[in-house]
């Protein structure tokens, strides 16, 4: 599960990373801006400052597709040991299933 945790994390660092980067390149907005922004829209919470560029705009739609595609996938990543460790707990596996409906006619 730490593993999981960890390779979570570093898809949200990475993104986040990537948010400040657009921020601060497209929008023209400090570094702290930028994080602010990029930290707020990565969580879901919107966006705080006003984009005034036609480039920090179309950034900031992109990236806020992008930030809830990352939100899926790190809960999931998360959740994954979880639901095998379930899965297996009570035989749920698909090699079974694969057999019983072969012997079936």
């Amino acid at each position: 599960m730490l593993r999981s945790l960890v390779l979570a994390l570093g898809i949200i660092g990475v993104s986040l990373g990537l948010g400040i980067l657009g921020y601060h390149f497209c929008a023209g907005l400090s570094w702290l801006d930028a994080l602010l922004n990029a930290s707020m829209i990565l969580t879901g919470m919107g966006p705080v400052n006003e984009l005034r560029t036609t480039a920090g705009k179309l950034f900031a739609s992109f990236y806020a597709l992008f930030s809830g595609v990352v939100f899926i996938t790190s809960v999931a990543v998360m959740l994954a040991p979880m639901v095998h460790r379930f899965l297996h707990k009570f035989h749920f596996e698909l090699e079974s299933l694969e057999n019983d409906q072969r012997e079936q006619p």
